[in-house]
This record gives structure tokens, C-alpha cells and sequence, in this order.
């Protein structure tokens, strides 16, 4: 029966069998190695003789292989065990040399050629850590959503209008019909409040997303959340902690090896998150009060500051205005021009947006009215069905997985992160 490498140190003297791919081969004057790669880490494998040499070299890395072979204690070996005696039968074909020198412990390629060779450099142990640690990231999301009431959904990605966010959208022919990829589940996820209470859901978003930089995708993993029975969106930011400590935890436990192979150090999000203004995060940043957005810079001087005084790689910026939001955000009762909103900030990126929704009809009509536009229209009349028949006090947010990753990562592009990332100039792999 396979074990995998990391077990190999708790079977010395047993004989075992290992499978995976030739991640390098070695080759002293007397003695070969043979190093293995599955998905728990590397094994080593010593050869020796003529022929069982002469086997490895006709191996090109990347080969796959099973190996069985008896455990020896070895402290210079991964673990302090390896394989002596072994018999290696391979499982393919000599495999084809990767473009990338996978047994490198960096990544000697620049981004282009490792997107253009995703299927391969995505093996590479650094690589990959990214992924390993989304995956730790998710688990800890669905894990603390779980965990205070939250009920799993799925929402349509193909939607019949396009109405929250202007024109950013990719059209589709649908059935010799107009249609379009969903740039969020905003609406379902309102609509389910009225359902469970408290829903979230993971899934894809579509942004024809016209800007070419290191922090922008036209598909991505948005984490969403939307509840109901709260106060205002500072009930939002503080589940949006709990989620996000529970997120942090997570990778710490399910994925301490690849943290540990891209040598960062996971950060602690505080219980009281430090949170100020819109107005006075302005102030902070020296931008002019009269800007109705925050620009990058003023988001990393920002962040510079929370660390500084409240030694806090997360800030929360709040009131944002209501010019700038979405016509279903809940206005500040003390102040009608600010929202109550906020944009979670980590280490000077905003990494979440989320706030306090409107939840009576009238509400919205005057909303909607007050933009131009009427709540019988087909893009409103759907989604409002929810709010004439009672809808309780609500709020969400939405994180995206690859912006939280490469914050966590150092990653100076996001594109470092995803899979198969997809933008202005990349369809494939």
C-alpha cells in the first residue's frame, strides 16, 4: 500500500511503497538519489548499482514513478529517513523537461513564463504554496460562517441585467437573448436573508475590469456574507473580524508548510479593529477633504498610520460617501451624505468592502427615484419582491480570496496567486 513522504520517518525499517514525480535526480560517483515529490512533500531515494543507475538517467524530471524500498534513519535525508534498495517502475513515459527548473527552491522565471506554463510551474513547491494556502483560507471561512448560524448557497452567474456597477460587465448570447456574467450575488444573497438569516457563499464574480494592474482580475473567488437582525454595519465588521481571525487560524494549521516554505509570518487581526472615518482617514492620508474616494496611496498611508499607532497591519475605514456607494446602502442616520459602509484595509489594500443594506421598500423607491430610475423596472422588480414582503435590518461583505492571499503572501501581483488568472490580455492556459 502507498504512504506518503512526511509518513516515511515513522516507518524506518518497514519496506514501503511511494509514488509521485521525479522532482531531481542526483548523481554522485558511487551512489545516485532519487528525490521525490507527492502532495505531503519530498522523499529520498538512494540508488545504487549500475543498472538501477542507469534506470535514473533515462528518468527526466517530472517522470512519475512508484518506488518500493526499505526506510533507514538518515538525519541528513527530508524527515531523517530515506529509501535504500529500491525498485522504481515508472508509471508514464520519460516525461518531457519542464521549461521551469522545478527542484530550484525559487522560482528562476519571471511571471509571464510561469502564467505561460501554468499547468507545469503551478508543481513547483512555491508556486503551489499560494494555492495551499487559499484552500486552508477557504476552509477557515466556510468553518467560521458555520460556525455562527451562516447557511452555504449558490447563486446564478448568468444574470438578465447589468445594474450595479455600471458598465463593467461581460454581455453573452443567451438563447438569442441578451445576458450577462454576475459581477456579485448581492441581490440573491439580500433576497436569502429573508430566507436563513444568515447566508454566505463562495463562488466566481466576472469584472470586465478595464484597468491593467498587479491588483486587478476579471474573474476571481469572492467570499460573500449578508445577515440579518442587526443594528448597524458595525454589527458587519465584527462577524468580518471573527471570519477573518478564523481565515488566519486556519492557514496556520492547514497550511503551516507552505507558510513556513515562503517564509512569511501570518499576522493577528485585533478584537477591536481600529476604525476611523472617512473623513478623517482623509486627513491622515493628506489628501483633499473634498475627494470622494480614497486612491491607493492614500489606502497605504492609511494602513502605515493603523500600523504605527495601533500596531495593526487591519484598518477599517467607515462613511464612506453615499455618492460612492451602491443605491442600496443605508445612509448615516446622524448624516444622510455618509453611508454606513466601510473598506476593510490590510497591510494599506482594501481587502473587503461591506456595510449596512437598506431593508424597507420605501426606501428603495426613493433610492432608485432619487438616481433616475424606477423600482418597477425589470433590472429592480425581482430583486424588490423580497422588500414588500418584509425584510429585517441587514448587512454583508465580500472578501476577495486572491487580494487576501497576496496580502498574506507578499505576492507584489496578484497574478502570482491565482490559478489560472484571467484579465485584459490572458484567456489561457
Amino acid at each position: 500500500m502507498r504512504i506518503l513522504s512526511h509518513e516515511i520517518p515513522s516507518a524506518v525499517g518497514q519496506t514501503v511503497t511511494v509514488a509521485g514525480w521525479v522532482h531531481r535526480r542526483r548523481r554522485l560517483a558511487a551512489v545516485s538519489f532519487l528525490i521525490l515529490r507527492d502532495r505531503s512533500g519530498l522523499s529520498q531515494i538512494v540508488v545504487k548499482g549500475p543498472e538501477a543507475q542507469a534506470q535514473l538517467d533515462g528518468l527526466g524530471e517530472e517522470t512519475v514513478v512508484q518506488v518500493t524500498g526499505t526506510v533507514a534513519a538518515n538525519p541528513q535525508a527530508p524527515g531523517g529517513a530515506e529509501l535504500i534498495d529500491p525498485v522504481i517502475e515508472p508509471l508514464t513515459e520519460p516525461a518531457v523537461t519542464p521549461p521551469i527548473e522545478l527542484w530550484r527552491p525559487s522560482v528562476g522565471a519571471g511571471l509571464p513564463v510561469v502564467l505561460d506554463n501554468a499547468p507545469v510551474a503551478l508543481r513547483h513547491p512555491a508556486v503551489r504554496a499560494g494555492w495551499e494556502i487559499a484552500a486552508a483560507a477557504l476552509h477557515g471561512f466556510r468553518a467560521s460562517t458555520d460556525a455562527q448560524g451562516f447557511t452555504e448557497i449558490q447563486t446564478p452567474k448568468i444574470v438578465g441585467t447589468a445594474t450595479e456597477s455600471g458598465a463593467n460587465v461581460f454581455a453573452l448570447d443567451y438563447f438569442g437573448g441578451p445576458a450577462y456574467l454576475a459581477q456579485s450575488p448581492q441581490f440573491y444573497k439580500q433576497t436569502m436573508v429573508g430566507v436563513f438569516e444568515r447566508v454566505y457563499e463562495v463562488g466566481p464574480v466576472f469584472r470586465a475590469e478595464p484597468h491593467d494592474t498587479v491588483r486587478h482580475l476579471a474573474e476571481y473567488v469572492s467570499l460573500d456574507a449578508e445577515f440579518g437582525f442587526i443594528t448597524d454595519h458595525r454589527d458587519v465588521l465584527a462577524v468580518l473580524r471573527s471570519v477573518i481571525a478564523g481565515m488566519l487560524a486556519a492557514v496556520g494549521e492547514r497550511a503551516a508548510g507552505a507558510v513556513e516554505r515562503l517564509g512569511i509570518t501570518l499576522p493577528e487581526i485585533p478584537v477591536d479593529v481600529p476604525v476611523v472615518h472617512f473623513t478623517e482617514a482623509l486627513k491622515i492620508a493628506g489628501a483633499n477633504p473634498d475627494e470622494p474616494d480614497l486612491a491607493p496611496a492614500d489606502e497605504r498611508a492609511i494602513g502605515e498610520w493603523a500600523l504605527r499607532e495601533h500596531g495593526s497591519a487591519f484598518v477599517a475605514v467607515e462613511g464612506y460617501p453615499m455618492v460612492k456607494r451602491p443605491f442600496y446602502t443605508h445612509p448615516q442616520p446622524s448624516d444622510p451624505r455618509w453611508s454606513n459602509s466601510f473598506d476593510l484595509l490590510f497591510r494599506g489594500v482594501e481587502l473587503v468592502t461591506g456595510g449596512q443594506r437598506l431593508h424597507r421598500y420605501s426606501d428603495y423607491v426613493a433610492a432608485l427615484a432619487a438616481r433616475g430610475e424606477s423600482a418597477d423596472a425589470p433590472a429592480y422588480s425581482s430583486y424588490l419582491q423580497a422588500f414588500k414582503h418584509g425584510m429585517p435590518p441587514h448587512g454583508g461583505f465580500a472578501i476577495g480570496l486572491e487580494r487576501f492571499v497576496a496580502r498574506l503572501t507578499g505576492a507584489e501581483n496578484v497574478r502570482e496567486v491565482t490559478l489560472f488568472p484571467r484579465d485584459l490580455h490572458r484567456l489561457t492556459p
